[in-house]
C-alpha cells in the first residue's frame, strides 16, 4: 500500500540538525586510523565506489577512485576495481582520510518539503518521485547533494535507498528508487534487459511527420577539452533506438512530441532529436541557437524534456506504471507557442 506523510520532514530535519558533518571540515576532523567495516546483507550487491561515497562523505569521487587505484581501499585483503560488487560478509578496509574539502551541505527544509510533495508513490520496495528540473540525481562534480542524498535524509529509517535509473539534471519527471538490495537488483535487471517502458514528452523545433518515427543512429561518448562529456552519432558507437510520436503541431514551427528511448544511452533523446533535424527546445548543448531564443521569448527557461511515465514489473509482483503531469512552466510555454 502506498504511503507518505509530513512526519518524514520533521524526522529528516531532526536528523539533519544532529548530524555534525554539515558543520565541520574534513581537514579539521580527519579520520586518522584505518577502519574495517563488515558488509551487511542489505548492502550486498552494491558497487564499492557507491559504498565508499556513503561512508566517506565529503570526499570527492575523483579521490575515491584514486584510493581504489592505489589499493588503499581493500576488500577481504585484496585490491578491487570500482565496479566490484560487494557481498554480505565482505570486510572493507577504509584508509585514513585527510582532506581540506568542505563536507557536503545538507538539504534545506525547503528542499526536503518540496521533495516530500513530489513523491508520487511509495511502499516497502519502491519510492517514486517527480524530480524537479535543475536537481541532479546524485552528488558529484561540484554538486553538494542530489536527489538520492536528499531522499535519504527524508527516509533515514530505510537501510538502503538507491537509484534504479537516472535522469539528466535539467530533465524533470519520474525517477524510481528502490529500497533494499533485492528490489534494486530486480529493477536494475529489467532496465538492463530493456523491459522497462520509459516515455517522455518533449518540444522540438520543426514539424514532425505523423505516425511513428524511429531513430537508430549509433551513439558514442567523448570528453571535450573542458572535461565535459558529450555524445555524438558515430558509426563505431553503441546501438541506440528512440521512437518519436507527434502529440500536437504548434503553429508552423514546433511539435509537441512523445518519445520512448528503447536503449539507455547518455543524452540519447537529445542527440537523436538533433540528428534527425528536430532539436529539442531549450537544449543548450545539442539544440539550435535561434530556436532556443524563440522558445526563451515564450517563457521557456530550461530544457523541454519531461519523463512522463515509467512502467515496470513491481518487485513484489505485477505491472505498475508511474506518471507525472507536464510541469506548469512547460505547459505555459506550450500555450504561448501554440499561438505564436
Amino acid at each position: 500500500m502506498a504511503y507518505y506523510n509530513w512526519y518524514v520532514i520533521n524526522v529528516a530535519l531532526n536528523h539533519q540538525s544532529a548530524n555534525p558533518v554539515s558543520r565541520v571540515r574534513y581537514g579539521e576532523h580527519s579520520v586518522a586510523e584505518v577502519r574495517r567495516i563488515t558488509v551487511d546483507e542489505t548492502s550486498g550487491g552494491q558497487r564499492i565506489d557507491n559504498f565508499l561515497h556513503r561512508w566517506l562523505k565529503g570526499v570527492p569521487r575523483t579521490r575515491l577512485y584514486r584510493l581504489l587505484r592505489r589499493g588503499e581501499v581493500r576488500v577481504n585483503g585484496g585490491r578491487i576495481k570500482p565496479s566490484y560488487r560487494l557481498c554480505g560478509g565482505d570486510e572493507v578496509r577504509l584508509p585514513p582520510v585527510r582532506t581540506g574539502e568542505t563536507a557536503p551541505n545538507t538539504p534545506s527544509a525547503r528542499v526536503l518539503e518540496r521533495l516530500a510533495q513530489a513523491i508520487r508513490y511509495e511502499d516497502d520496495h519502491l519510492l517514486v518521485v517527480d524530480k524537479p528540473s535543475g536537481m541532479a540525481v546524485h552528488a558529484g562534480s561540484g554538486v553538494a547533494y542530489g536527489l538520492v542524498e536528499a531522499l535519504r535524509w527524508l527516509r533515514p529509517q530505510v537501510g538502503l535507498l538507491d537509484l534504479a535509473h537516472r535522469l539528466d539534471r535539467h530533465t524533470s519527471g519520474i525517477v524510481v528508487l528502490c529500497k533494499g538490495r533485492q528490489a534494486l537488483s530486480q529493477v536494475h535487471q529489467q532496465f538492463r534487459e530493456g523491459a522497462v517502458g520509459k516515455y517522455y514528452v518533449t518540444l522540438v523545433r520543426g514539424r514532425l511527420p505523423r505516425g511513428e518515427m524511429p531513430v537508430t543512429a549509433r551513439l558514442a561518448r567523448h570528453t571535450g577539452k573542458g572535461g565535459e562529456t558529450f555524445v555524438e552519432v558515430a558509426a563505431d558507437g553503441k546501438a541506440s533506438r528512440t521512437t518519436f510520436w507527434t502529440l500536437e503541431a504548434l503553429g508552423r514551427r514546433w511539435t509537441l512530441s512523445r518519445c520512448r528511448p528503447e536503449t539507455g544511452r547518455m543524452h540519447q533523446i537529445r542527440v537523436h532529436a538533433a540528428y534527425m533535424g528536430y532539436p529539442i527546445a531549450g537544449d543548450q548543448r545539442y539544440g539550435a541557437v535561434e530556436a532556443n531564443q524563440i522558445a526563451r521569448r515564450a517563457g521557456l527557461k530550461r530544457l523541454f524534456l519531461h519523463a512522463e511515465q515509467v512502467c515496470l514489473q513491481h518487485p513484489a509482483g505485477g505491472t505498475v506504471a508511474f506518471d507525472a503531469p507536464l510541469p506548469s512552466d512547460l505547459t505555459t510555454s506550450v500555450e504561448r507557442l501554440r499561438h505564436e
